[in-house]
């Protein structure tokens, strides 16, 4: 019988904003007749500020938990860090990563298998773009190396689109010297917004000059949402596509076990499937992405995310 492992999550995340306190209290945990844990932990953090998370999610949790015969339980955290010690002490099953989180993950130790990757609509490919973003109205800044010495608005410092292209944008535009990563306030004034959404609006009042957040959430969610009017920011740069944020399984699960949720992954976890199924209803999107499913990813795939960590000369990136 395959048994999962367990360490003391107390010694692990003391001082992380994630907590994992319904996680088994047992050193190991037998499987139940499908193969699985009788609970199995699936943790994300929002990218968008986001007081409910789960909600985005209760599709893929419904599917899951009936699909797999485990209790889901889903974990809201506050930043990469907490998932990524999570995965290494055995304490989160499966996550939801965006790019840089998961290449971050991997260079510290956490040994995890690509379920699947997200897209937005049915029949393109994953991936999405970087925004470097200016009120419409502001005369001064319509480039990237406008930026320079202006208050600018970063998501996290974990953040694929929101940190990682940026800085290397910012590195081949001279605002910032390459290896600065670290210290940014010797070319401009970073402020960490905490969420994509937050740093579009503090742009868009005026908190910041300029920023960065990724495409959707500016061209399509905060304008639905009545959280941003169209034409209110002006797109100034943007990225090379950037591999799909991706849906991963602790290795401690068992080939066979990661098996079986690759397969679920990319055969059931889209809207067609889950509106047939009765798990959703109306537009069928999810996670705070707003993404219509998910097609299979392989670890190449983000080979252009470690490529960027080494134009940036990234410290997380090196583990």
């Amino acid at each position: 019988m395959f048994i999962r492992r367990r360490h003391t999550l107390a010694a692990v995340l003391a001082g992380l904003a994630l907590t994992l306190s319904a996680c088994s209290g047992s050193d190991s945990e037998a499987l139940n007749e499908k193969g699985f844990p009788e609970t199995l932990t699936l943790a994300a953090i929002p990218a968008e500020n986001s007081t409910d998370l789960k909600a985005s999610y209760e599709p893929v949790i419904a599917l899951l938990e009936r699909e797999t015969g485990s209790k889901i339980d889903f974990v809201q955290a506050s930043d990469y860090a907490g998932v990524i010690e999570g995965l290494i002490a055995g304490n989160v099953d499966l996550t939801f990563f965006g790019p840089f989180g998961y290449v971050v993950a991997g260079v510290n130790g956490a040994e995890m298998t690509p379920l699947g990757a997200v897209v937005q609509d049915k029949g393109t490919p994953p991936g999405y773009q970087s925004y470097g973003l200016a009120r419409a109205d502001n005369d001064q800044i319509n480039e990237l190396a406008d930026f320079k010495g202006k208050k600018v608005c970063f998501v996290d410092p974990g953040s694929t689109s929101g940190f990682l292209y940026p800085t290397a944008g910012l590195i081949e535009n001279e605002v910032i010297a390459s290896g600065a990563e670290s210290d940014l306030s010797a070319g401009l004034a970073p402020i960490y917004a905490g969420g994509h959404d937050a740093s579009a609006m503090a742009i868009a009042s005026g908190d910041c000059d300029a920023g960065f957040a990724f495409d959707t959430m500016v061209d399509k969610t905060m304008i639905e949402k009545g959280d941003l009017e169209p034409g209110e920011l002006k797109t100034v740069w943007r990225s090379e596509t950037i591999a799909g944020s991706v849906f991963a399984a602790n290795n401690d699960l068992g080939a066979e076990a990661v098996g079986k949720l690759k397969t679920v992954f990319t055969e059931k976890v889209n809207a067609d499937y889950m509106l047939g199924e009765g798990l959703c209803t109306g537009d069928c999107r999810f996670t705070d992405e707003r993404v219509w499913g998910v097609v299979p990813a392989t670890d190449a795939d983000y080979d252009g995310v470690r490529h960027v960590c080494e134009v940036t000369g990234s410290e997380k990136c090196k583990g």
